[in-house]
């Protein structure tokens, strides 16, 4: 009878101690990672956002190089070649050549971004 236990004993595997140690490495890591995963994906979407700015500020030039004189609205926009990002939103501000104005922002981004007639973006 003693050596059925002691076969049992030379089964390979892991102990509880051992999993319940990697359990808790990895939810260390976990803790750790899933917050810069979050500020990652922020920076992104913000960076969605400024690349549409710009790209909406492209395409007002090319319609102001076909229409000078026009006052641009987010149609002329269009038609100027600009096509906007997922949940990006450009607004115009001023829409004439001298003085214009567009700002751009992500729904789920944390910053609004400006860019003026001498093709300046702010922040």
């Amino acid at each position: 009878m003693m050596s059925h236990f002691a076969k049992k004993r030379d089964k390979k595997g892991f102990t509880l101690i051992e999993l319940m140690i990697v359990v808790g490495i990895i939810a260390i890591l976990a803790a750790i990672a899933i917050p810069q995963f979050q500020a990652y994906r922020v920076r992104g979407y913000n960076t969605a956002a400024r690349s549409d700015v710009k790209n909406a500020y492209t395409a007002a030039q090319a319609y102001f190089s076909e229409h000078p004189g026009i006052t641009v609205t987010t149609t002329e926009l269009t038609a100027g070649g600009y096509v906007a990002s997922a949940n990006v939103t450009v607004a115009v501000g001023n829409g004439t050549q001298s003085g214009l104005s567009l700002t751009s922002s992500h729904s789920q981004g944390d910053k609004t971004y400006t860019i003026n007639a001498a093709g300046t973006i702010t922040p």
